[in-house]
């Protein structure tokens, strides 16, 4: 197993779409208590990948309350849409709920993709090499709100004149960056040039292949790669039926853990070898809370 500067961790992340709010808050609430490292929300106005005309409550919103139902796991929106929010707006709720969660929080930001709610609300959809300049411009307004007093910042799609962030945020310098990124020539870029820690999909033999492009961007903005955490978001079944762990993974479609609690293991220890060290689990309503706990007792203490 490859040797890494990070320890392993494990989030869950719960779409708050096709549920109910008391089921949500039940779920975090018990997160808290089972050892996991991170809780997220993500940032979609309709459901994804399901009917969309389904409920789906806001993430940012909804972050922020789930944050005084918790008191240990770290806390974030798995990844705000660039395209929803102007940076240094961004930056200041971002630095609220910082305080609020007693600096839990984690900043997670991608370019945007789901054309369908920027259409539905009237929000602007650019192509997606735009998309990305955009990212890149903001991770830099929000980088300097968070470590400069007073900003001024003439760029190709935002403006700041005197810009000031008071208060400050709780985690100095600043809450840890994520950024989610796939695209190998400007998006990996993007995450070497201003990510904390980065999140992706895939096997490990897309992490292994994407990780060392990763690491040729961190060389050429003169950066460690060690610096950057890696991690992958996952959809799980956890099952001692052969025949379930069969469908689940012929279902799959952008990363599985499937099967007991044995096999499981053995699949996390193939992303751990190729440098992934924050496993992150995406979990739909109704909740298997019953798999939940399976995981949390026989899967996370072989990483501890």
């Amino acid at each position: 197993m490859t040797a890494t500067p990070y320890p392993v961790r494990f989030g869950i992340q719960t779409p708050q779409q096709h549920g109910s709010w008391p089921e949500m808050v039940a779920l975090w609430q018990e997160l808290d208590t089972l050892g996991f490292d991170s809780a997220w929300v993500f940032d979609h106005f309709l459901p994804i990948f399901s009917d969309p005309t389904g409920p789906c409550l806001e993430g940012w919103t909804a972050l922020s309350a789930l944050a005084m139902v918790t008191r240990k796991v770290r806390i974030g929106v798995l990844v705000t849409g660039n395209t929803y929010r102007h940076p240094a707006v961004l930056a200041k709720m971002a630095t609220t709920l910082d305080i609020i969660s007693q600096g839990r929080l984690t900043l997670g930001l991608g370019a945007g993709w789901f054309a369908l709610e920027h259409e539905t609300f009237g929000i602007p959809f650019p192509p997606v090499t735009e998309r990305l300049q955009r990212l890149d411009e903001a991770l830099t307004v929000i980088g300097r709100l968070w470590r400069e007093e007073c900003v001024t910042f003439q760029g190709r799609y935002y403006h700041l004149h005197e810009a000031r962030l008071n208060p400050r945020p709780l985690q100095q310098p600043h809450p840890p960056l994520l950024v989610g990124a796939s695209g190998e020539q400007v998006a990996l870029r993007i995450v070497a040039q201003h990510a904390n820690l980065w999140n992706s999909f895939g096997s490990p033999d897309v992490f292994r292949h994407k990780s060392a492009i990763l690491t040729e961007h961190c060389r050429a903005v003169g950066r460690a790669p060690d610096t950057i955490e890696k991690s992958v978001l996952l959809q799980m079944t956890l099952t001692d039926d052969a025949e379930a762990t069969r469908r689940a993974r012929e279902n799959q479609s952008w990363g599985m853990l499937a099967g007991n609690p044995t096999e499981i293991r053995e699949q996390i220890a193939r992303y751990v070898a190729v440098g992934v060290t924050h496993i992150m689990i995406s979990l739909s309503a109704p909740y298997d809370l019953t798999a939940l706990r399976r995981f949390a007792t026989e899967v996370m203490p072989a990483f501890r």
